[in-house]
C-alpha cells in the first residue's frame, strides 16, 4: 500500500516528532516538581539518558511513548499500513535498547520507573499513585 502522503511531507511529518520535551514528559515532570522533588533531564553520563534524574535518591524515571515503545495499551499495538516491516523492526530496536539501558541502570544502581505516555492522559489515576509510590519509598 502506498503512503498518502508525498515524500516529503511524510520527512516534514517525522521531523516534528520530539525525542524530547514531549506533552507526556512536561505533565510527568510537572507532577514530580509539585510533590516537591527536584532533578536533572536527560543526563548524557547515564544509558538511555533518562527524561528525569533524581541523583539524591538514585533514581529515574522514563517516559515513554507507547507507540514508540510498544506498549501494550491500543495506542502501542497500533500496526502502520505502510512500510510494516520497517516500522516493525524500528520500534522493536527501541524496546531492545530500552531494555539494555535499563539492565545497565541496574547494574549502576539505579532504581527505574516507566511512565507511559497512554498514563499521562488521565494523571491523577495511573500516574500519581505510582510517583508517590516510587518516590516516597526509600
Amino acid at each position: 500500500m502506498a503512503d498518502v502522503h508525498s515524500q516529503e511531507q511524510r520527512s516534514f511529518n517525522m521531523s516534528r516528532i520530539r525525542g524530547k520535551d514531549t506533552k507526556p514528559e512536561m505533565i510527568v515532570r510537572s507532577l514530580v516538581h509539585r510533590m516537591g522533588f527536584r532533578f536533572r533531564l536527560h543526563r548524557k553520563d547515564l544509558p538511555g539518558k533518562p527524561d528525569l534524574v533524581l541523583p539524591r535518591l538514585q533514581k529515574v524515571i522514563q517516559v515513554h511513548g507507547c507507540f514508540w515503545h510498544m506498549h501494550r495499551c491500543r495506542y502501542g499495538k497500533v500496526v502502520p499500513k505502510t512500510n510494516a516491516e520497517f516500522w516493525q523492526a524500528k520500534r522493536q530496536g527501541n524496546v531492545d535498547r530500552d531494555r539494555r539501558n535499563q539492565r545497565l541502570l541496574k547494574r549502576q544502581g539505579w532504581d527505574q520507573l516507566v511512565i507511559w505516555e497512554c498514563w499521562t492522559r488521565e494523571p491523577a489515576s495511573k500516574v500519581v499513585p505510582r510517583l508517590e509510590k516510587f518516590l516516597r519509598c526509600d
